[in-house]
């Protein structure tokens, strides 16, 4: 009797055993299992991954080795081009089929490809919906378009039916394929080591993340309506662990719609619609995969962004612009990988409309020291504040960064967490003059909607 063909799954932005598809799928099928991850560092589909999210995808992929291990299957790391990887390993192993989640940006493109050809040589191929709460080609305006606008797009989301929750598998008859040591991805930093404020802020991988959203729900979602004050621990500290896919937003809201304490439950909602921003953003990606590259409104290829100033650039990305609440919330990215989202406004504000400059520059440095930089969420985000995205802020709103931080950090708590010498002769005078960098900011944006490309 000849022995079973194997499947292999091929993860991606999905380091987790509950709630997987691909997985569930493969294991279901009652075939030998390879469990693939492939560092693709050479297609060029795929965007390079930051040092940040470097730094965390060793330490996911070590936990989730490890989960696999107490069920029975391992973890095969291979590197190179995914296409060329995927075929050595199905041939190596003599695998009839291949599992995999689906991705949303350009590196879709490989996954059609290899649908494509791979079902041409006779292999079974299958995709899977989940790392969104609805697949972006099923939620569309009446015209059959995807939504530009975010309030009609929540509420067509919350009249959707989401698929189930799926349990993870207590055993899987793992088969293993030749594959790299992790270590030898050099995916640390080693020389200088920046990771300290990493480690001392984060747990990477899917147990850590369970930890995490029971955490939050039930102790900080009932003080989630304080969510834009930086100096209070209101938020849920997720986006790293859903943006390497350690926990399902299904997951996310099928626990958030359970809760039942009023003082979390009246927060519930807000949240989910915080959550389903992911979304929106991943449907816009969806459509234009270039969302890092290409203004989404192409009147914004006329803005005349300033040519970077060295000394300027250098002062934003460390945290030394003179501006307290910019300083601070750039040295708490720099020290921990994340950024609490209303100071993420005001810093990218600061950027593009006190400085003008392009907010992919702005971009490309979040990506790179971000822990949660997520192909859909940073451009979209930056855009949104840029005024060059969808659903975006107006042209005229410019973040003050002095009125926002007597607003949301009123007794100075956040700003004297990170900027300790504020008030001495040691913090450096204001860059620039917000007024007058506000009012330039403006008269640029007018007069690129009077040249008619507004």
């Amino acid at each position: 009797m000849s022995p079973r063909r194997p499947v292999v799954v091929w993860l991606r932005d999905d380091l987790r055993l509950a709630d997987n598809p691909a997985l569930r799928a493969a294991v279901d099928g009652d075939r030998p299992v390879v469990v693939l991850f492939v560092l693709d560092e050479e297609s060029r589909e795929m965007r390079e991954l930051g040092g940040a999210s470097r730094w965390w995808l060793h330490h996911s992929l070590a936990a989730l080795a490890a989960s696999l291990e107490q069920r029975g299957a391992s973890l095969t790391l291979r590197r190179g081009a995914a296409e060329t990887v995927l075929r050595e390993v199905l041939a190596e192993t003599g695998a009839e089929g291949i599992h995999w989640n689906r991705r949303y940006g350009r590196s879709r493109e490989i996954d059609a490809r290899l649908k494509r050809e791979l079902r041409d040589d006779g292999l079974e191929v299958e995709s899977h919906a989940a790392n969104l709460l609805v697949e972006p080609w099923e939620l569309t305006t009446g015209s059959g378009e995807g939504y530009k606008v975010y309030t009609p797009f929540w509420n067509a989301l919350r009249a959707t039916e989401l698929r189930p929750e799926l349990p993870a598998p207590r055993e899987i008859e793992g088969r293993r394929a030749e594959g790299d040591r992790l270590d030898d991805w050099g995916l640390l930093p080693t020389r200088p080591d920046w990771a300290g404020g990493l480690r001392e802020t984060w747990e990477p991988g899917e147990l850590a993340a369970r930890r995490r959203l029971d955490d939050f729900l039930e102790e900080r979602l009932e003080d989630y309506h304080r969510r834009d004050e930086p100096g209070v621990d209101a938020t849920s500290g997720l986006s790293p662990h859903l943006r390497f896919g350690e926990v399902s937003p299904i997951q996310i809201w099928n626990r958030t719609r359970a809760v039942t304490a009023a003082p979390a439950k009246k927060n519930a909602e807000k949240f989910l619609s915080e959550l389903a921003w992911r979304d929106f953003n991943h449907s816009i990606l969806f459509h234009v995969p270039t969302l890092d590259q290409d203004n989404y409104r192409p009147a914004f290829d006329a803005f005349p962004w300033h040519r970077p100033e060295p000394g300027e650039l250098e002062a934003w990305r460390r945290g030394r612009t003179g501006i307290p609440l910019v300083d601070a919330g750039m040295r708490e990215l720099w020290h921990t990988g994340v950024m609490h989202n209303r100071v993420r406004m005001v810093c990218a504000s600061f950027l593009v409309k006190n400085l003008l400059i392009d907010w992919r520059i702005g971009e490309q440095w979040f990506w790179d020291t971000l822990v949660d930089a997520d192909e859909a969420n940073n451009p979209g985000n930056w855009q949104w504040v840029a005024g060059s995205g969808a659903d975006a802020a107006p042209y005229f709103r410019v973040f003050n960064p002095e009125l926002q931080a007597k607003k949301f950090d009123p007794r100075n708590e956040y700003i004297a967490r990170w900027v300790p010498e504020l008030g001495t002769e040691d913090y450096p005078d204001p860059i620039v003059d917000l007024k007058a960098t506000r009012q330039e900011a403006l008269d640029a944006y007018e007069a690129v909607k009077a040249a008619g490309r507004g």
